[in-house]
């Protein structure tokens, strides 16, 4: 006899089975309810271990969100963070006058630092205390989405900091060429109005635009390649979301049916295999130096992987993969930001932006040095991200050894901890009307003094402003995504007028848990620029 139609439902995937029988079609009616009885027995016990478990690694802060007490109410608040994650945190920041809080997630607490002087104490602290890498696999699901390998030796993460930083200067052309054929080819400027999906189009661009320095010509134009890198992010972020409302014991029965991880290893491998492979015969022939060597992503990955894994083209791939990720990642969903608040107020910022560009490309031309200068347009992106950025937190660090704050705080190994950066970008203390977007609010606090001058550039991090972290482990390549964000928005105001379709109205964010991300639907207007083009 046949229990009739049922499923087993999971948040975002859902398995149907006609009958028990689908699945053993000779096991009898007692048998089936003493399987089923079984399979929630089991459930129920690792659910409860898991609970034990994080209570041991319990911290004696307030709670802010549940409880805390029986499993049920724990998972229940857990769940309730996830929907309201943002008003939380801004809730504990008020109620605890910048003291520490925790809030629960589906496989810890964690604990909410608010202070300047422990953020500070942080920044400060080892690595095998307060580990960067291994808060950063937990919190995006490493092992499923990047990878063990690109945790394990983060090689990669250098070669980002140093020599994609210091190739801004050389390669300034490449990057300005490839931005101007990239819009070209996307956006036409025409004088009629075009409407254009603000996100997927900055993604093309970026990835466009990075992958002239990764890969370089013709394969950072390759349309497989572009949509592959392009899927390979997009899955990365859906996966992380979709395993953060599970446990850390079901995620290995879950993450194989919804990664695409090896799939786009796969297809990358297939672009970037001759490419290696062509570069080591160069190698080979003339040693570490040779005419024209290519000054790229592919170089650098092969001389700084490590010996045993620099003929691994597999394992070089994933690293230009994770790299894309970062780079499409972040800075698409930044610029996408940035570019709402223009076609928001264009009557406002459009004109003073230009005037800042044009003075100083007429007396300089366009170099990096000149852009250093165009302090309205920095504060303009940097007041984007002070109040969008790609998350509601920051630092986050997990505790490798049991630690005691400066405040008495007592931190068992185990822990995570995190920043609240959508508070602090908040904090009146540090921001007049924090909540108004004040597009040249930096520009005014570099021109107070020298010291304010440069401690209020886009790239620099401090305690109060935590949109690429802060500290030895703050964003690698912020130096280069900043250089990029700026021409593409140079490129934009020199060339089009923008609007949104619902004139005036910036369209609302997307949160998701702890990540921010802009609007992925909203359009915008593009028209030939019109008036007062020099």
């Amino acid at each position: 006899m046949s229990l009739g139609n049922y499923s087993i439902s999971i948040p975002n995937l859902n398995f149907q089975y006609g009958s028990i029988s689908d699945i053993s079609p000779d096991t009898t009616n007692i048998n089936q309810q003493h399987v089923v009885l079984a399979a929630c027995l089991c459930l129920a016990l690792v659910s409860t271990k898991h609970f034990l478990d994080v209570r041991k690694r319990n911290v004696n802060v307030p709670i802010e969100g549940t409880s805390g007490g029986a499993s049920i109410d724990y998972y229940q608040g857990a769940y309730a963070f996830l929907k309201n994650a943002r008003q939380t945190l801004l809730e504990g920041y008020k109620k605890y006058n910048y003291g520490t809080f925790k809030v629960p997630i589906i496989e810890r607490w964690l604990v909410v630092i608010n202070k300047p002087e422990l953020i500070e104490e942080i920044r400060k602290a080892p690595d095998d205390v307060f580990s960067f890498l291994e808060a950063s696999k937990e919190l995006i699901a490493g092992k499923w989405t990047l990878g063990p390998s690109t945790f394990n030796n983060a090689y990669h993460l250098p070669i980002v900091r140093n020599q994609l930083t210091r190739s801004l200067t050389s390669r300034l052309e490449d990057i300005t060429d490839e931005i101007e054929c990239s819009f070209n080819d996307l956006i036409l400027p025409t004088e009629d109005w075009t409407s254009v999906p603000a996100l997927r189009t900055m993604q093309k661009i970026v990835c466009r635009t990075s992958n002239r320095l990764f890969v370089g010509l013709p394969l950072c134009r390759n349309e497989d390649w572009i949509n592959l890198n392009i899927i390979f992010t997009i899955n990365v972020m859906s996966v992380t979301n979709k395993l953060s409302k599970y446990p850390e014991f079901l995620k290995p029965f879950i993450a194989p049916w919804i990664t695409e991880h090896k799939r786009s290893i796969e297809r990358a491998t297939k672009h970037l295999r001759p490419v290696f492979e062509e570069r080591f015969r160069m190698y080979e022939k003339y040693g570490d130096n040779w005419p024209d060597k290519p000054n790229d992503m592919i170089t650098w990955l092969i001389e700084e992987a490590p010996e045993s894994g620099n003929r691994d083209v597999r394992e070089l791939t994933l690293r230009n993969l994770v790299i894309n990720f970062a780079a499409i990642h972040t800075s698409s969903s930044s610029f996408t930001h940035a570019l709402y608040h223009l076609a928001a107020e264009h009557e406002k910022y459009a004109a003073p932006l230009r005037e800042e560009i044009e003075n100083i490309f007429r007396e300089e031309g366009w170099t990096k040095t000149s852009m250093t200068k165009m302090w309205k347009l920095d504060s303009f992106m940097k007041e984007s991200q002070r109040l969008n950025g790609i998350g509601i937190t920051a630092m986050s660090r997990k505790v490798m050894k049991d630690y005691t704050l400066s405040d008495g705080t007592f931190l068992p190994a185990g822990t995570t901890v995190t920043a609240n950066l959508a508070a602090t970008h908040r904090d009146e203390t540090f921001y007049e009307n924090p909540e108004v977007f004040d597009g040249f609010r930096f520009e005014r606090m570099r021109e107070s003094s020298v010291d304010e001058g440069l401690k209020n550039q886009m790239v620099q991090t401090s305690t109060n402003y935590l949109a690429f972290g802060h500290g030895r482990h703050a964003c690698p390549g912020r130096f280069f995504a900043v250089n990029e964000l700026k021409a593409m928005m140079v490129h934009i105001l020199l060339n089009y007028d923008v609007k949104l379709e619902d004139e005036g109205v910036r369209p609302p964010n997307e949160i998701n848990g702890l990540r921010l991300a802009p609007n992925r639907e909203a359009k915008v207007l593009f028209r030939k620029r019109r008036a007062n083009k020099n």
